[in-house]
């Protein structure tokens, strides 16, 4: 096994959220709008510290793509996928970015994103008695 080399960035950065090894710099988004199976992903410029799997044929929302998952260099752990080329003239600003699952990822203030929390936030909060007037009647909402 050869020697493994860890490119560190200093500022505003998204790391592994299972290793904290540095993976991208938050000045190289393009696009927080895109979405995977966990939840919100990003569109990056550049990212460092990944390898690169095999390139493979995947229909995509916005059309066929050619794409490779990516993964962390330290621990392994699949942490988005890069896009090789895209068969939509319109889509092929996205060559050569790559993209980092919010659920795998650490930010810049090492806030981690729960898959799904903020439904899980409707879901889940408490819903409190109806305050009752003296008269006995419930108040409503407006």
């Amino acid at each position: 096994m050869g020697r493994l080399f860890v490119v560190n960035l200093e500022g505003n950065i998204y790391s592994c959220k299972y290793c904290k090894t540095h993976l991208a710099f938050r000045e190289d988004i393009v696009s927080k709008l895109f979405h995977c199976r966990h939840g919100k992903a990003y569109l990056f410029r550049e990212v460092v510290n990944v390898t690169i799997g095999p390139k493979e044929e995947r229909m995509m929302t916005t059309g066929l793509h050619t794409v490779a998952d990516i993964f962390c260099v330290s621990c392994g752990s699949i942490v988005g996928w890069t896009y090789e080329t895209a068969q939509n003239e319109s889509q092929k600003y996205k060559e050569g970015k790559s993209v980092l699952e919010r659920f795998k990822i650490s930010g810049p203030d090492e806030s981690n994103y729960q898959a799904g929390s903020h439904i899980n936030m409707l879901v889940e909060m408490p819903i409190a008695p109806p305050n009752r007037h003296a008269s006995g009647l419930s108040n409503t909402r407006q």
